[in-house]
């Protein structure tokens, strides 16, 4: 564990500077509230300010967890020399890409078409109306690694921007034109090949490692920029340096209880890290605590009882947490995201169904109900972006909508609260009428209605994140069996031709849109169980359901009550499901058109293998 903290751990108490962002929600942007340069978050005032004074902008976008976004801050935002440069020649706006993704978006474009690459922090140089002309990523504060100095480039852009204004202005125009004209060239109007999926399956076959596992992938965004820029004076704390121990560490805090300590985590006197795992080489000689053996083993090596065993380990716990607690910890970025909230309440609601763990499905109610109580606005009925002590002013993006509609599509197939439902028949409504495109299908990640955001894009690729219209376009199928709405079926089908050329250039380019190309080439299946949700028969019913892999299927309760009677006010064959006999039952179907209703589970099993 090295003494020095990180520029996230540094944020003084108190400070000669203060600056706009000091206002702000955003955990990264408030890292920055304290450094000298003026910094303004992303807003007319900036851009006012920016046109009174014919300043051009200088735009620095990050993230929290980005590493040399702390490396940029430390070596210049936080020096008082390079923010005089800044403060005197630009007006410099901080963004945090996780909060704007719509701007980071923008911007990225235009510095991965005019360098040849991209990653953050990202630098960009504006016009005072937003029309970019210089763009880059990290810069040391001197000439480094074949890079010109921060300070450098801050002189000659700002001695250009007063010698060659005009010619500037011109080029950002041009520049906007450039970027406006790549992203409204109309689509491929052929629909989709359905051999495209094993295109994409012989790509994929081919990035397999069979080796170590998993797939080859792009590199990090996150990873140096230039060869040779991870030298060690730019890290104040190693990776994961709050959470690991030496072993010297752990001998001189627990004393002779440290051997059945260590046996029982898998302590090595030189780090248990495996090798291959520690690509900057920051674990060595250390050792990241994970039960290595159970406790009776740990009992049996040691000769004494299970109790024992386990009140020795909890002690020896107890003396390290104490320990660790003084250590300075990594900066948490607490605000709450509507999408990435959207992705966890999915996994939680598909793990209370595999596991039949009630305690998944409260998790998931709990975050659900969170989000429709402080990121939704059901006057408007549209969703914010997120929330940090209070919601924030900026409006949901596509990929909000989309994980939200999916999560709330899982939830109610995993609670049968029929709320859920409901909600996600709205948000569908919303985002489609902010952000389809009508003319050539598929989804924009922004509404438009942000005039100082000048491109609207759609994302092309499921990376990190899936794109918006890939999860949009499986929504909307699986909507459209639940409302048995054929035209949000073919809403789904016109986004999914709408990335035709993006698939006919790189078939695995989109796995998540494959999956939903794959859902509409198959007839749809359909499980209905009618019964009271709380019926044991019923769960018994639902247990079956979940022990199978069950792809292209929804899952539906017709509980003759409420939830049923939503359904069926667009789903005549819902409507009509009911007990048999007195009992639940489950029908399968593919189409709605059903198989006769089983009563018990065995009989369920065998349809489900069908």
């Amino acid at each position: 564990m090295t003494s020095s903290d990180t520029f996230a751990q540094r944020t003084p108490a108190r400070s000669d500077h203060t600056n706009r962002l000091a206002g702000e929600k955003s955990p990264y942007l408030l890292q920055h509230a304290h450094n000298p340069v003026d910094w303004y978050p992303w807003g007319e005032e900036a851009f006012a300010k920016a046109r009174r004074e014919n300043k051009p902008i200088f735009l620095s976008v990050g993230y929290s967890t980005c590493h040399w976004c702390h490396v940029m801050a430390h070596e210049s935002f936080e020096n008082e020399e390079v923010a005089a440069i800044m403060n005197r020649e630009f007006v410099n706006i901080k963004v945090d890409r996780e909060e704007r993704p719509d701007v980071d978006r923008v911007y990225m474009t235009f510095v991965q078409a005019t360098t040849g690459g991209g990653g953050w922090p990202m630098s960009v140089w504006l016009t005072p109306d937003l029309k970019p002309f210089v763009g880059g990523t990290y810069f040391p504060p001197e000439d480094r690694y074949g890079q010109p100095g921060f300070k450098k480039v801050l002189e000659r852009i700002g001695t250009a921007w007063k010698e060659n204004h005009d010619k500037i202005v011109e080029q950002g125009g041009q520049i906007v034109a450039a970027l406006r004209d790549s992203q409204s060239r109309p689509t491929d109007e052929n629909k989709i090949d359905p051999s495209i999926l094993d295109a994409a399956y012989q790509q994929l076959d081919r990035s397999y490692d069979p080796k170590e596992g998993g797939f080859f992938s792009a590199e990090d965004a996150d990873s140096p920029i230039v060869a040779g820029i991870g030298d060690p004076g730019h890290r104040k704390t190693a990776e994961g340096a709050f959470y690991i121990w030496t072993k010297k560490e752990i001998d001189d805090a627990l004393g002779d209880t440290a051997e059945v300590f260590e046996f029982h985590y898998g302590v090595q006197p030189h780090g248990n890290a495996p090798e291959g795992s520690d690509p900057h080489d920051e674990f060595r000689g250390k050792n990241v605590l994970i039960e290595r053996h159970t406790i009776a083993e740990t009992a049996q090596r040691f000769k004494k009882n299970e109790q024992e065993i386990a009140g020795l380990l909890a002690k020896s716990r107890e003396k390290l947490f104490s320990i660790r607690a003084k250590r300075p910890r990594p900066h948490p970025d607490d605000k709450i995201i509507a999408a990435w909230n959207g992705l966890m309440i999915s996994a939680y609601a598909r793990t209370a169904q595999v596991l039949d763990d009630a305690r998944y499905l409260e998790i998931a109610t709990r975050a659900a109900t969170f989000l429709r109580a402080n990121l939704y606005d059901p006057s408007r009925k549209i969703l914010f972006r997120n929330y940090r002590g209070s919601r924030s002013d900026i409006e949901a993006f596509a990929d909000d909508y989309a994980f939200v509609i999916q999560s709330l599509l899982d939830l109610y197939e995993a609670s049968f609260n029929v709320e859920w439902l409901k909600l996600a028949v709205e948000l569908q409504q919303t985002q489609d009428r902010l952000f389809f495109d009508e003319k050539n299908g598929g989804y924009f990640s922004t509404s438009g209605r942000d005039e100082s955001v000048f491109l609207r894009m759609k994302d092309d690729n499921d990376g990190a994140e899936p794109a918006a219209s890939s999860v949009a376009a499986l929504n909307l199928l699986r909507l459209s069996q639940l409302r048995d709405d054929k035209n949000m079926a073919e809403r789904a089908r016109k986004t999914i031709d709408a990335f035709a050329t993006t698939f006919s250039h790189f078939p695995s380019a989109m796995p998540q849109m494959l999956v939903a190309l794959d859902y509409s080439l198959t007839k749809p299946r359909q499980i209905v169980i009618a019964g009271k949700k709380d019926a044991p028969e019923t769960k018994a019913l639902l247990r079956e359901v979940h022990r199978h892999f069950l792809p292209k299927t929804i899952l539906v309760l017709a509980d003759g009550a409420e939830g049923q009677k939503f359904l069926g006010e667009k789903n005549e064959t819902i409507r009509s499901m009911s007990l048999v006999e007195g009992k639940p039952a489950a029908y399968v179907c593919e189409n709605f058109t059903c198989k006769a209703p089983v009563t018990d589970q065995a009989h369920l099993g065998e349809l489900l293998k069908l």
